[in-house]
Order: structure tokens, then sequence, then C-alpha cells
């Protein structure tokens, strides 16, 4: 990939990439910041990427693990050195200034969650999530109708439809 088509290539998926992160996530400098380094990698493999099928997903895939390390090593760095001492804390409530989607994706496990996100935000049909996440297609068919379920119950919460239908009078 020469500089031009990687020009190209930036310009067109930085912010849908930004995106993606975020939504799984759910920190956008965070996700702004991993997306930048994913394409500062990608610069540095270019000639690989020539090669691969879909760059997009590897500058997505890199960005998702970036932020991953980062959370592990800054939850690392929390820690007492003993943690028999360590006193426990109360979880942080859900931040409000989070788009309502953002926060409900925050609550489901990681695998549904990127799931969710790959297909559905990242518009990736099931056997291309399947193949960037390394599962089989029916796993992913399992993650996004699991995570649709229990998107729904608790952006239904959010809003506070749960528990109630649609009433005619």
């Amino acid at each position: 990939m020469e500089a031009a088509e990687f020009d190209e290539f930036y310009a067109a998926s930085f912010r849908r990439v930004t995106g993606q992160v975020y939504a799984m996530i759910g920190d956008l400098d965070e996700a702004t910041e991993c997306t930048q380094e994913a394409f500062a990698r990608a610069w540095a493999h270019r000639r690989k990427l020539d090669r691969a099928e879909y760059p997009e997903a590897w500058v997505r895939t890199t960005a998702y693990r970036l932020a991953v390390s980062r959370w592990r090593r800054r939850k690392r760095g929390e820690r007492s050195p003993d943690r028999a001492l360590q006193d426990l804390g109360v979880a942080a409530a859900v931040d409000e200034s989070h788009v309502a989607l953002v926060a409900a994706l925050k609550q489901l496990p990681e695998a549904q969650r990127q799931a969710l996100v790959l297909h559905h935000i990242a518009d990736l049909p099931v056997q291309q999530v399947a193949a960037e996440v390394g599962v089989p297609e029916g796993t992913i068919k399992a993650r996004l109708s699991r995570g649709r379920a229990a998107l729904a119950t608790l952006l239904a919460d959010e809003t506070g439809l749960a528990g109630g239908g649609v009433t005619h009078a």
C-alpha cells in the first residue's frame, strides 16, 4: 500500500473505526487514542496490509486489543500490592454523559458486545464477524441473539418501558 493509498484508507476509515471502538469500550478519548495508535502500526505494516483482505478489520482489531491492554494495565496499577488488604470499593455508576446505547453495551458481556458492534455498527456480515473474532458462525449468531435480547431489556429499563407492553385504551 503506497502513501497515497494509505492516506485515502485513513481518511475513509478513521471516524468509522473510532466510532466502532468507542461503542465497544465506551470511552471516546481512549477509542480515539487507540485508533490513532492502530493506524500508526498499520502505517509501519502497510506492505502487509496491502495483502490483507480487510485492512480496516486489521486496524479495528488492533485498536480494540490496544484498548483492552491499556485497561488491563490501568487495572493492574490500581491494585494494592497486598490485595488481601485492599479496600473493596463500590463500583462507579454509569456515567450519564454517555449515550444510552453505549451505557447499555458496556453492561453486556464482552463477547456479545463485540459481536453486536461488529455486526450492527460496523455492518459486517456474520461470516466476516466470525472470521475477525475467530469463532464459528453459529457462535456469533448465538452471541448476536443473546446480546440483542439483553440490550433490548437494558434499553427498555433505561427508558422505563420494562415490564409493560403497549397498552391500548
